[in-house]
């Protein structure tokens, strides 16, 4: 079993930064692609950004060059760093571990585990 924790959500003025972080336990992650997915009110969760075992990143078109996942693999930890934050990006943020290497977007059935999110604003 693995726990994902997230942390370093906030409000944050249009054009900022945040950098969130996924502190995993309970297992190792080798092997696992770590991945962010969000969610705002009223929509579907979908997918933001993800980086595998090997350090492979896969981003959504939506963030593309403004978000990018990485992880530390000695520290267990994940994370997604956001620039140049938009309203639009309001939303909660959830950390995610699947199983395998998966190098474009990551679909809500191959995800093993869930973090509990992490909510981020954006403010006009």
């Amino acid at each position: 079993q693995v726990q994902l924790v997230e942390s370093g959500g906030g409000l944050v003025q249009a054009g900022g930064s945040l950098r969130l972080s996924c502190a995993a336990s309970g297992r190792t992650l080798i092997g696992y692609t770590m991945g962010w997915f969000r969610q705002a009110p009223a929509t579907e969760r979908e997918f933001v950004a993800a980086v595998t075992w090997s350090g492979s990143t896969s981003t959504a078109l939506s963030v593309k060059g403004r978000f990018i996942a990485s992880r530390d693999s000695a520290k267990n930890t994940v994370y997604l760093q956001m620039n140049s934050l938009k309203p639009e990006d309001t939303a909660v943020y959830y950390c995610t571990a699947a199983r395998g290497a998966y190098y474009g977007y990551l679909t809500s059935n191959v995800i093993d585990y869930w973090g509990q999110g992490t909510q981020v604003t954006v403010s006009s």
